[in-house]
This record gives structure tokens, sequence and C-alpha cells, in this order.
């Protein structure tokens, strides 16, 4: 048996919990919002701690000690922020992505127009820049909404990531127990 195919069940726990959290994620997404910016703020917080601890310990060993003072405070003031408002945290989060997308369709459609000399079908490039630009402007118009769809999309794709690790789980199930079934010729030897 392999060492891989002996793990199988590790594979199996992996795919239960992603298609529990994908799930989970469907059936209660404002709480799975909610889970998801408890986690960031938890990891920020702790982030800040150890940057603050490291900036104060470290702050005769070299001369930029206040840059990471200054960065472990922001993070802990941020991990804050996300406890007491998660909701501000979800939509400055979707403004981003918003933000990003108009910026990214913005440089397709000028990149299409340049391009329009170089290559052929230039236009399916100044296609996605404009729905891009849509997909942005719709997500800044309503970022509610559009923390859910992205939450959905994490939760569909949970549950499929989930279904494959179980498939790959049992596929390495089998292959352990092919690897440990004798064949009737093994244990004879030859006269």
């Amino acid at each position: 048996m392999t060492g891989v195919s002996r793990m199988w069940w590790m594979f199996a726990i992996r795919g239960v919990a992603a298609i529990l959290f994908g799930l989970a994620a469907l059936i209660w997404p404002i709480t799975a919002i909610l889970v998801l910016v408890n986690l960031f703020g938890a990891y920020m917080l702790v982030d800040g701690i150890f940057a603050v601890a490291a900036a104060l310990t470290g702050r005769s060993g070299h001369k930029a000690w206040w840059a990471t003072l200054i960065e472990g405070l922001v993070g802990i003031g941020l991990g804050i922020f996300s406890f007491i408002a998660p909701g501000v945290v979800v939509t400055s989060l979707i403004w981003v992505m918003a933000a990003w997308a108009i910026v990214t369709g913005i440089f397709e459609i000028i990149a299409a127009i340049r391009l329009r000399e170089t290559i052929t079908n230039e236009w399916m490039l100044g296609l996605g820049g404009v729905l891009s630009i849509i997909f942005g402007i719709l997500l800044a118009i309503q970022p509610g909404v559009g923390a859910l769809t992205i939450l959905w999309l994490i939760g569909g794709y949970a549950i499929v990531f989930g279904i494959m690790f179980i498939v790959l789980a049992f596929r390495l199930r089998g292959m352990g127990s092919s690897a440990q079934t004798p064949t009737p010729s093994a244990g004879m030897r030859s006269a």
C-alpha cells in the first residue's frame, strides 16, 4: 500500500468538510459571511499583535522598527474594526472588487483598440472589458447582492471540491486494497 493510499480517509474528511462548508454557505449565507469576516478580523488582530511585539523587541536592532510598529497597530485596528462593524468590511471588499472590475475592463478595452491592427477577433477582448465594467457597476450599485452572489459561488465551489476529494479518497482506498490483495501465484514457490 502506498503512503498516499493509506491516508485515503484524510481526503474523505476534507471532502466532507468542504461539502458541509459549501452547504452552510448556501443555507446560511449571512452567518457564513460573518464567520469569514470574523476569521479575517482574528487573523488581522493576531498578526498585528505579533508585528507590534516584533517591532518593540527589535527596535534597537534595526532603524525602521517604527514601520513594523505602524503595520502592527493598523492590523490590530482593522481586526478590532472587523469585529465591531463586519458589514462595513464586507461592503468595502465588494467596493474594492467593483473598482478592480471597472479598471480592468477599461484596460481591456484600451488593449483591444490598440491590438485591432495586430490580431483578429480583438473584439472579444473588448467585449470582455465591457462585461467586466458592467459587472463592476452592478457590484457598486448592489454590494449586498454582490456579496451574496460571491458567497454562493464559494459555496458551490466548496461542494464541487468536496465531491472531487471524496471520489479521490475512494479511489485511493481502492488502490490500497488492490495493492494488499495477494495474487494466487505470489505465495507459491516453484519446485
